[in-house]
């Protein structure tokens, strides 16, 4: 359910204005009504039907409703079987339609209904019998000939708010509620008629606050002796004047500003000459009126000079907001002096057409000024050394442009603590010289300008709170003004690509840097700035690398209270693999970020595969086994390429064995059971050397009929004369087709130099190593075997030596 305006109109003094009159919580009282209606926005139970154009109430209405909307509708009768369904309702709207009698009756089952605002209705009477419960009852801007107040509305000890309208008044309309204690009661005039030379009279006993709301297009004519007890805050609404007009509205005032607790007066949409509005000036001037307070204010006809006594008065603050100036050519420095003189604390003149604003010709007593939204230029008070008092100055969206100037521009200002000058278009780039500051600046707004880097060199030396948001800083230069009073530092919505050191901001307790290009921010950031209780470095485009790594473990460590928007608004940006990922999900080992940490994990793993690969060759003979495998490769290769042709001649045997007679037993014991198990048929000279033929013959001839030629290689081996033999054929007639069918074995280690020079071949194929070794550990026994018997093609077909014999 939405407020009415008028709940906000005793707000004599905005937010941005820090100097507070007590008479402000007087005001505030007047706003508890409304804070009970704001309640049901906040219900599931609310139901809004406005606008609908319905012509009567909803019959099918939840029964737990406890909020319902019906204005802007044309309903035009309200009966009890409307709403005594709902026996939950606390609050009901039904303004802006064309209802014309109401029976309170109706509310006989609603014992809950708090807020009933019938406004802007056709009411011309009502039956009473009204709910006790009411806090708010608005039957304002309805057709009531005199104000519907009777004696039953004393029974509404609750009521808080009262909205009435009628086109006459009587003394003592009032009088049933007199005992009452209304915060606000508002006084609906638009049709109220204006009697020739007849003076009515109401008197008003208690109430906080009085709001009337005048015709908007009439000429103020109203004359009603309105008296109030306690009076503290008084609305006037639709105020249009002119010179004749003037001092009718100044006798309708003369009663309603004279009792002593009239502290505020707030004007709206009003009309007026110039002249008219300083008399109007002149008159509270000396009334007792703390706070005047004027929005939407039109000045018509013309601007000339006009007299005024600035006298001692109670007026603390003039607020004038929305100024139209139907006046084109007029002299600018009487319409400004009235305002520059006056001797008063708090002058706010904003959302005006005003260019200028002279410096007062006198020490003023100005502490608060507050143009914000004007047109002026850097020349506003410019050598201006009246102003020794002020402490807050406002100068928000005007045309001022070089930071210097603004600078120089308050150093005579020296109670000067809070200044804003945001929304302009200053620059700092241009200027490096010396900025002439006031050095009692402590609060210090310059966001929303086009600033740079180069603003760091030209700020207010005792600063406390610094506002540079929505800038254009890229970064913070080295070499900047030392603030080592800033305890609030806002840069956020710049292009800063990382987060400040606090080298020169000693004292730096509260960042805000979200809204930046900070991709890579420092880790080191909170041992610099130790003394930092509050971040706000969310929004910005973190890259996810090892970089960012320190500092997501930085900021893990800090309190929750410290880091503003942790974790939703910190996340990834890129890569794009992870973007989007919040920066607490966001990790990535020690090891793939720490080089040296990295060059030392493989340094060390290579270390303990060296030592155990180590213990491998001395415990296994790794070596060995390693050598046997390559030469089982290297052997079952080259068969595959043996050509068919080879294999197809006349072959008796797998093999001829060479070997001298010390090492028979081994070829007997080991080399023979082993090859012939697997059907390898092997040739030895005593088994089937043919008698009657020489030896070299036989050793020619079963060479020549064996797939291949085994030699087992020992020291014996060099020294028996039929071993040269058998090398010597060898050498001559098996070394110049190719090595494929030479199988050395080397039953014992022979030194390279026993080896007889005539045999150089063999020398060299020892050289490569070319041969298998016979291990001593009966371990490795097998693997020899398969390795021998991997040389060999078994189901080479041979011929018998039978067959050879026929």
């Amino acid at each position: 359910m939405v407020l009415t305006p008028w709940y906000t109109c005793c707000n004599m003094i905005r937010d941005r204005e820090p100097i507070v009159g007590s008479f402000h919580v007087l005001c505030i009282l007047a706003l508890i009504v409304g804070s009970l209606v704001q309640f049901s926005d906040e219900l599931e139970s609310a139901v809004d039907y406005s606008n609908r154009n319905l012509t009567h109430v909803p019959k099918d209405l939840p029964p737990r409703t406890k909020a319902l909307n019906l204005s802007q509708n044309s309903i035009q009768e309200l009966q009890m079987s409307d709403v005594s369904i709902l026996p939950e309702l606390r609050a009901l709207r039904l303004s802006h339609n064309s209802i014309q009698r109401l029976d309170f009756g109706v509310f006989k089952f609603n014992h809950e209904l708090e807020y009933l605002d019938v406004s802007h209705n056709h009411l011309q009477n009502i039956s009473c019998c009204p709910v006790v419960s009411l806090k708010h009852l608005d039957l304002s801007f309805n057709d009531f000939d005199v104000l519907p107040v009777y004696k039953e509305f004393g029974n509404l000890t609750k009521l808080s708010f009262l909205g009435l309208s009628a086109t006459k008044f009587r003394h003592l309309d009032l009088l049933p509620i007199a005992h009452l204690h209304l915060s606000y009661i508002l006084l609906g005039l638009v049709g109220y008629h204006v009697k020739d030379n007849e003076t009515e009279s109401l008197q008003v006993l208690n109430t906080k606050a009085l709001h009337l709301v005048f015709h908007p297009n009439s000429l103020f004519s109203v004359q009603v002796n309105i008296s109030v007890n306690a009076l503290g805050c008084l609305q006037l609404s639709n105020i249009k004047l002119n010179n004749e007009s003037c001092q009718t509205l100044i006798t309708f005032l003369l009663e309603l500003t004279r009792g002593p607790t009239l502290l505020n007066l707030t004007l709206y949409h009003v009309e007026t000459t110039w002249k008219c509005l300083v008399e109007l000036f002149q008159f509270l001037w000396l009334r007792p009126v703390e706070y005047l307070n004027i929005y939407n204010l039109t000045i018509t006809e013309s601007i000339q000079y006009e007299n005024f006594n600035y006298s001692k008065t109670a007026l603390k603050a003039l607020t004038i907001e929305h100024i139209t100036n139907q006046v084109f050519i007029f002299s600018k420095e009487a319409l400004y002096s009235v305002f520059v003189k006056m001797n008063i604390r708090m002058l706010t003149i904003a959302d005006t057409p005003f260019i200028h604003m002279l410096c007062p010709p006198d020490p003023s007593t100005f502490v608060f000024l507050n143009f914000t939204q004007n047109v002026f230029t850097d020349s506003v008070f410019q050598g201006c050394s009246t102003l020794k008092g002020l402490q807050t100055l406002i100068l928000q969206k005007n045309g001022l442009k070089n930071l210097f100037k603004v600078a120089l521009m308050t150093k005579n200002m020296t109670s000067l603590e809070t200044l804003d000058v945001s929304l302009n278009s200053l620059v700092s780039h241009a200027y490096e010289g010396i900025c002439s500051w006031s050095e009692s600046i402590l609060v210090l707004n310059l966001s929303s300008n086009v600033l740079t880097g180069s603003v760091f060199r030209c700020l207010p030396p005792k600063v406390k709170v610094l506002d540079l948001h929505n800038n254009r800083i890229k970064s913070i230069p080295q070499k900047v003004t030392k603030l080592e009073a800033l305890q609030k530092l806002n840069v956020a919505s710049n292009s800063l690509m990382d987060l400040p050191g606090c080298g020169a901001f000693s004292s730096l307790s509260v960042l805000v840097i979200e809204h930046n290009s900070v991709s890579h921010p420092s880790a080191g950031f909170f041992q610099s700035c130790q003394k930092i209780r509050s971040i706000t470095a969310g929004n910005n485009p973190f890259q996810c690398t090892c970089e960012l790594r320190e500092f997501v473990k930085n900021l893990g460590q800090v309190s929750g209270e410290v880091v503003e928007g942790w974790p939703d608004s910190y996340t990834c940006d890129s890569p794009e693999s992870v973007k989007g990922t919040p920066l607490q999900d966001f990790h990535m080992s020690p090891l793939s970020c720490d080089t040296v940490l990295l060059i030392v994990t493989i340094g060390a793993t290579l270390l303990v595969l060296a030592v155990i690969v180590a213990f491998l060759c001395c415990c296994f003979d790794l070596p060995w086994y390693l050598r046997m495998m390559c030469q089982w490769t290297q052997t079952r290769h080259r068969a595959r390429k043996i050509p068919i042709k080879e294999l197809q001649r006349n072959l008796q045997f797998h093999a001829f064995v060479s070997y001298s007679e010390h090492d028979s037993a081994w070829v007997k014991n080991e080399l023979l059971p082993n090859l012939e198990k697997d059907d390898i048929r092997v040739c030895l000279h005593e088994r089937h050397f043919i008698p009657g033929k020489s030896i070299v013959e036989n050793i020619i001839h079963f060479i020549e009929k064996s797939y291949k030629s085994i030699f087992v290689l020992s020291p014996h081996f060099i020294q028996s004369e039929w071993c040269h033999y058998e090398l010597y054929f060898a050498h001559h007639n098996l070394f110049h087709k190719g090595s494929d069918n030479l199988i050395l074995i080397l039953l014992e280690p022979i030194p390279q130099n026993n080896i007889p020079s005539r045999y150089h071949k063999l020398r060299a194929l020892m050289a490569r190593r070319t041969y298998l070794e016979w291990p001593t550990e009966k371990s490795k026994h097998g693997l020899f075997w398969a390795n021998l018997r991997a040389s060999f093609i078994t189901k080479l077909a041979l011929v018998d030596e039978e067959d050879v014999k026929t």
